[in-house]
């Protein structure tokens, strides 16, 4: 080996390197933790997984949904919180929907496009849709009655409410001496000021947890606030007892991290199996 060129020297210590870590890092690490996983943490390392009636049905630690063919909620369950992972708490997909506080103007749809809800019109359209399953009231600071974002673009001789599509009703007729339009899709409205107009709402029923999605977007629970909401129309729905499903809410409900992180929360999975056993 002394005999060989250095920069042969080299090349041949760096294989001997990628073929000893190859062995050590990609063969003998991974048999190593998957087998001490597999041992000692065997159900969560197997993804927490929930089973009834001799089956599957789903995880501990990743939400889902309890809606019909059509997308809509299966009245005798509880409801998970929104999930903005892929189609809805895909795991290969995990995320939020990276849009912040100051996202309220929609992009409305035209012939050939979709257009985009802002984060506040998603907001308001959840806390419409939850509150009339719950038989609640959906409002909420900031929007308007038909469950969108309550935003104007205001202009010296006129406003727009630029989330209400004409021929829709403005939630308003005027702002400060100015009429208020419906907004035409595809017009532009950028050069207006943009102004969100918080209403009268003294009390929201609806709880944030309801109307946005976690920051994975598989959290498997939700809030006491959310699930104590939802439970008369389950009770109703089922033919039990409010105070019985209560009880079964307090029965899966997890407290607070170290007595003092966080808040109680709820495992809809495991609450609605539960649901199902009674």
């Amino acid at each position: 080996m002394d005999r060989l060129p250095s920069w042969l020297r080299r090349h041949l210590a760096a294989i001997r390197a990628v073929a000893v870590l190859t062995v050590l890092l990609g063969l003998i690490y991974p048999l190593a933790t998957t087998g001490i996983a597999q041992a000692l943490f065997n159900g969560k390392a197997n993804g927490s997984i929930v089973r009834a009636g001799g089956k599957d049905v789903g995880s501990a630690i990743i939400g889902q949904s309890f809606t019909d063919a059509d997308g809509n909620a299966v009245k005798k369950y509880f409801q998970s919180r929104p999930s903005a992972a892929g189609d809805g708490y895909d795991p290969t997909s995990t995320g939020a929907s990276n849009l912040g506080p100051e996202d309220v103007v929609d992009v409305l749809p035209v012939p050939g496009a979709e257009g985009r809800q802002s984060l506040l019109t998603r907001v308001c359209a959840r806390s419409k849709a939850v509150g009339e399953l719950e038989g609640v009231s959906g409002a909420r600071p900031y929007c308007t009655a038909d469950g969108v974002g309550a935003v104007l673009k205001v202009f010296p001789d006129r406003a727009v409410s630029v989330n209400q599509a004409c021929p829709a009703a403005p939630f308003v007729a005027t702002y400060q001496g100015l009429k208020v339009e419906c907004a035409k899709p595809g017009e532009d409205y950028a050069a207006g000021r943009t102004v969100s107009v918080r209403g009268e709402v003294s009390r929201v029923p609806v709880p944030a947890d309801a109307v946005t999605a976690s920051g994975s977007g598989l959290d498997p629970h939700i809030s006491v606030a959310y699930a104590e909401l939802q439970a008369p129309r389950v009770a109703r729905e089922r033919g039990l007892a409010l105070d019985r499903v209560k009880a079964l809410i307090d029965e899966n409900t997890t407290g607070r991290v170290l007595g003092f992180m966080g808040e109680p929360a709820v495992n809809v999975l495991e609450l609605n199996l539960a649901l199902d056993r009674s």
